[in-house]
């Protein structure tokens, strides 16, 4: 015969086991779901390529043509400014997104 204390502390102890459990499980779920989006395109999912574009490695899609930067690409790029078209386009992005990010 068991007491109430026995029954108690099993049910607690089932509750936390059970509980662990199912943390690990999502976190497990949780590391499969980004081994799968690794390197792909999160616009069509193809699979993205590195290109070094003025000593800066930019990830490029072949499938949507998609070009896709990690944080502190975009300054590292907006500091190789040109005169030209593509420099200013760059600059002007650059200043917009960080006026953007500076009012949050």
């Amino acid at each position: 015969m068991t007491s109430k204390n026995e029954d108690e502390y099993f049910a607690k102890r089932d509750a936390e086991l059970k509980q662990h459990l199912h943390a690990r499980q999502v976190a497990e779920a949780e590391s499969v779901e980004r081994r799968t989006h690794l390197m792909r395109c999160p616009r069509c999912g193809g699979h993205l390529h590195h290109v070094v574009s003025h000593n800066i490695t930019i990830d490029k899609c072949p499938d949507c043509r998609g070009i896709f930067l990690d944080d502190g690409e975009l300054e590292s790029l907006g500091g190789h400014e040109t005169t030209g078209l593509l420099g200013r386009v760059f600059g002007d992005f650059r200043k917009a997104f960080h006026n953007k990010t500076d009012a949050k």
